[in-house]
C-alpha cells in the first residue's frame, strides 16, 4: 500500500474513533439535535449506537490494515446511510455544530461523497493493476 493511502487510512480511522467518543461524551447533545424527527429510533439511541459504530470501524480500519478493502468499504456505506440525517437537517433548518445557516447546511452536504471516496481511497478500492486485498 502507498504511504499517502495508508496515511488516509489511518487518518480517517483516527477521525472516526474521535467522532464516535463526541457522540458518547461531549457533544452528545449536538449529534441529537442532527437526528432527523422522523427517525424511528431515539434520538439518544441513534447517537449513542452511531457513536460505537464509528468507533468500530475506525479503530479497525487502523489495526486491521489486512481488512482494509472490507473496512473502506463499510465505512463507505455508513457515510452513505447517515447521508439522509444530513438532507434532514438542512431541509429542517436544524442547527448543530456551527451549521447554523442553510447555506452552511447545503455546503456540508458536498463534503459527504467525499468522505465516500477517502473511505474507498483509504480501503485501496482504487489500487492498479490489481484488485486490492
Amino acid at each position: 500500500m502507498s504511504a499517502l493511502r495508508t496515511l488516509a487510512r489511518l487518518a480517517l480511522g483516527t477521525a472516526m474513533v474521535g467522532a464516535g467518543v463526541l457522540h458518547l461524551t461531549s457533544q452528545r447533545e449536538e449529534f441529537q439535535a442532527q437526528v432527523p424527527e422522523w427517525f424511528p429510533l431515539d434520538e439518544d439511541l441513534t447517537v449513542v449506537g452511531s457513536g460505537v459504530v464509528e468507533i468500530a470501524l475506525g479503530a479497525s480500519f487502523i489495526a486491521l490494515p489486512r481488512h482494509k478493502r472490507l473496512l473502506g468499504g463499510l465505512l463507505a456505506a455508513f457515510f452513505v446511510v447517515i447521508f439522509p440525517g444530513n438532507v434532514a437537517q438542512y431541509v429542517e433548518g436544524t442547527d448543530a455544530f456551527g451549521l447554523d445557516t442553510d447555506r452552511k447546511r447545503l455546503v456540508r452536504l458536498f463534503f459527504q461523497p467525499l468522505l465516500v471516496v477517502w473511505a474507498l481511497y483509504g480501503g485501496g478500492w482504487w489500487r492498479r493493476g490489481s484488485r486490492a486485498s
